[in-house]
């Protein structure tokens, strides 16, 4: 499997994250095994030349599944929020929300839906993204500045 897991092994439901920069990562949830090979499912652009328009929106997204290492060879189980609130069931809940969901168009929204917001969603039924929160109070004051001038 991966580099750095913080599991040996992955369970269905599990929040797989992808580090990808000092302070940001990529979120899907473990789907299973499918002919031997591990899947992720996760929240991506439809197009892969899409560019993140104004405010890190895009319109096109939609829950793919992926092997698992197409997505990153580091990763690692984030359950992150286990302590506060109860997984729900794969099998009878996460992954028919998981079919459900793929293919239908959906929208990115780097502050209020994000890969870490459908994980948790799909995983607790609760839309969370700790990543957005630790830096929220860092942005929020630059662009309070730029609406007030009416620049943003």
């Amino acid at each position: 499997m991966g580099l750095k897991n913080s599991h040996p092994k992955l369970f269905p439901g599990d929040i797989v994250e992808y580090p990808r920069n000092r302070y940001f990562s990529h979120f899907g949830v473990y789907y299973g095994e499918r002919d031997g090979v591990p899947y992720v499912a996760h929240l991506t652009c439809r197009d892969s030349d899409t560019v993140l328009p104004l405010f890190g929106r895009a319109l096109r997204s939609e829950i793919k599944l992926d092997p698992l290492d197409m997505l990153g060879e580091k990763y690692k189980v984030n359950n992150m929020l286990d302590g506060l609130h109860p997984a729900r069931d794969f099998h009878s809940v996460v992954k028919p929300a998981i079919d459900d969901m793929m293919g239908r168009e959906v929208t990115f929204d780097i502050l209020f839906h994000n890969s870490e917001h459908q994980a948790t969603l799909f995983r607790y039924g609760v839309k969370k993204s700790e990543q957005i929160e630790a830096i929220y109070k860092h942005v929020m004051p630059s662009w309070k500045k730029l609406l007030e001038r009416k620049q943003l």
